[in-house]
């Protein structure tokens, strides 16, 4: 368990002003847990009560945490920071309610700049899935979900995301947007074959991702974007989402009700142990979780 200290903010310009306070206090995206917006738009953040955890704390200890906040609050999934300028994020629906999730994705794009990081990803929440993209600090944000689109994940060469009630994986080069100036051009990549995908796994790992699907698990090898083959799939095994993995073997996974358009009612993640990072050891575990369970 990851002791935690949260802030609260009347704006975005008083984010931008205590990240860097606690960026000269140690801060790094590594320790940024939750970031969420109130009703009325006040940014609220966590992060590790001792800074000195800062640089042990893994994808997957945060996706397992619960969390801090009780009541109406819009969470903030993952946020990704493009090379050529702009920022796209994922998350809550609803954080376009309150108003000011355009300014406090950009406060976040620009403290990850100040870091060279290129990503940040944040704790797991229920919530219906929502992706937005922002050009410029001064651009208005683009609602990709209302195009179907969610649960962008960017690579090295581009960004993948699957499409609401749909079964393939779209892919966007970076190249193409430089060229084009906008997100429009996502083309399919991978068909599964076990229904529609409903999660895609919040970040790739040695050329690995995983997709959740309407009728099992499957994961895919993206060495060769745009090509993309499948490595391993696990039929039969659902209601379950693969969030992310940790290095070194285990898994942060959901549990939800499998849907068309996606997993409904998504529990904070678990960590579950695996002998390796793999689907198939994510399998055998979880089916002996289920057997010891019953």
């Amino acid at each position: 368990m990851i002791p935690v200290k949260t802030y609260r903010y009347r704006d975005p310009v008083a984010l931008s002003l205590g990240l860097n306070d606690l960026r000269r206090s140690g801060l790094t995206p590594r320790g940024l847990l939750f970031v969420a917006l109130d009703a009325s738009g006040e940014p609220h953040l966590a992060v590790p009560a001792d800074t000195e955890q800062v640089t042990q704390i893994r994808v997957g200890d945060k996706l397992t945490l619960e969390p801090p906040w009780e009541g109406r609050f819009f969470y903030f999934d993952s946020l990704h920071r493009l090379p050529d300028g702009g920022v796209i994020w994922n998350g809550d629906r609803r954080l376009k309610d309150p108003g000011t999730a355009h300014e406090t994705a950009t406060v976040l794009g620009n403290f990850l700049k100040t870091t060279s990081a290129k990503n940040v990803f944040l704790g797991c929440t229920p919530h219906q899935p929502g992706s937005w993209w922002v050009k410029s600090d001064s651009s208005n944000p683009v609602e990709l979900h209302l195009r179907g689109i969610c649960d962008v994940v960017s690579v090295g060469s581009g960004l993948l995301a699957r499409k609401m009630q749909d079964p393939d994986l779209y892919y966007l080069p970076f190249a193409r947007i430089r060229e084009t100036g906008n997100l429009d051009d996502f083309q399919p990549v991978f068909r599964s074959t076990l229904g529609n995908i409903l999660l895609v796994e919040r970040r790739a790992m040695k050329d690995r991702l995983a997709l959740t699907c309407e009728q099992g698990l499957i994961e895919v090898d993206l060495s060769r974007l745009p090509w993309v083959e499948p490595r391993l799939k696990i039929d039969g095994l659902t209601g379950f989402g693969v969030i992310g993995r940790v290095d070194g073997g285990g898994f942060a996974v959901t549990v939800g009700t499998p849907q068309p358009w996606g997993l409904e009612s998504p529990k904070p993640a678990l960590l579950v142990g695996a002998t390796g990072d793999t689907l198939v050891e994510l399998a055998d575990s979880l089916k002996k979780r289920q057997g010891a369970a019953s």
